[in-house]
């Protein structure tokens, strides 16, 4: 994939989205969950609702028991228990090699069908053949379906209600707690020993990088991602998981933006407008890696590339506790092997 067709633009080339009807009624499923013995067994039986962030109420008298997501919001389902009710994904899923994208996280793809491995990949034949009750993915914007091609979305709607959970302009635990909440009203119990292990894991997590970020002495951290021509400097005011970082402590620069948007567009001859003592670099399928960048003089130059203070950044978290809490271990430990140079 090239990097012109990665979503980095998440307010520009996001779908604006439209909602299918409000109350919009969910087919009956069969599936496993006729025992309602648990609270999580009784959300599975139905009836069931749930308001998303759009906000939109959805209504069935039973639980979905298809569901296809954007593959990041699949790995958050599957973190919470629900692996068995995804039958399809879309999004950066398979590499080229057959194995997992980063993104995936714990699901198992060979469990799934892959609907679109790609921004702008949607295979509209292969999700009605699913017959899914229910699409779920995120918000980054009021309104747009995320990975859901522009050009295809109303045909993709019109197939299965939907969801949206906001994970934009909000902190990452935000996003998290509700896509917790969407999980429980599907059946998932939330106090099984893995996700109350999972949670207490991601608090800690928390609670640490606080403590790093304090310890650090004030070193200057800044997220950004690599193309050719373009260094793009991400904003904390935008981005759910550097705004929750900035909540905790850690000194993150802010670049100028223009209104809503979530980085500012440099050109690697520029790329020095601001001094990092750390650089937590997009690390997904398509952006340039370090080993990439070598050849720029100008990236050559930062203090941070100088210091060798550069670390992999998932620039998508996987809102779960589970999938978020290795982020904040990783942001927590550059932290703290690094020093202050600029």
């Amino acid at each position: 994939m090239s990097f012109s067709s990665l979503p980095l633009s998440r307010r520009g080339l996001l779908a604006a989205g439209g909602a299918v009807a409000a109350g919009a009624v969910l087919s009956a499923c069969g599936g496993k969950d006729d025992d309602t013995s648990t609270p999580a067994a009784s959300a599975a039986a139905g009836p069931w609702t749930f308001t998303d962030d759009q906000p939109k109420e959805l209504k069935a008298d039973k639980s979905p028991s298809k569901i296809v997501a954007f593959t990041g919001t699949a790995a958050a389902l599957v973190d919470l228990g629900l692996q068995d009710k995804i039958v399809g994904v879309f999004g950066e899923t398979k590499k080229a090699d057959g194995t997992a994208e980063a993104q995936a996280g714990s699901l198992d793809i060979s469990k799934v069908e892959i609907v679109g491995n790609a921004w702008g990949e949607f295979s509209v034949e292969k999700y009605a053949a699913l017959t899914p009750d229910l699409l779920v993915t995120h918000q980054f914007d009021p309104g747009a379906y995320w990975y859901v091609p522009d050009e295809s979305k109303d045909k993709i709607l019109a197939v299965a209600p939907s969801a949206l959970i906001t994970v934009g302009r909000v902190p990452l635990n935000k996003p998290i707690e509700r896509y917790a909440e969407l999980a429980k009203s599907l059946g998932a119990d939330l106090n099984s020993a893995t996700n109350v292990a999972a949670k207490a894991r991601f608090e800690k997590a928390a609670t640490d990088l606080s403590a790093a970020a304090k310890a650090s002495g004030g070193l200057k951290v800044l997220f950004g991602s690599g193309a050719a021509d373009i260094f793009y400097v991400s904003s904390a005011a935008v981005s759910t998981d550097l705004m929750y970082f900035k909540e905790l402590g850690v000194d993150l620069i802010m670049p100028e933006v223009k209104g809503a948007d979530y980085y500012e567009s440099l050109s690697w001859e520029n790329a020095d407008k601001y001094q990092a003592d750390v650089i937590f670099l997009d690390a997904r399928t398509g952006t340039l890696q370090p080993k990439d960048l070598t050849s720029k003089p100008s990236w050559n130059a930062l203090p941070a590339v100088k210091a060798n203070q550069i670390f992999p950044w998932q620039a998508v978290p996987i809102f779960s506790w589970n999938g978020a809490a290795p982020l904040l271990e990783a942001i927590t430990a550059a932290i703290t092997k690094s020093k202050k140079v600029v």
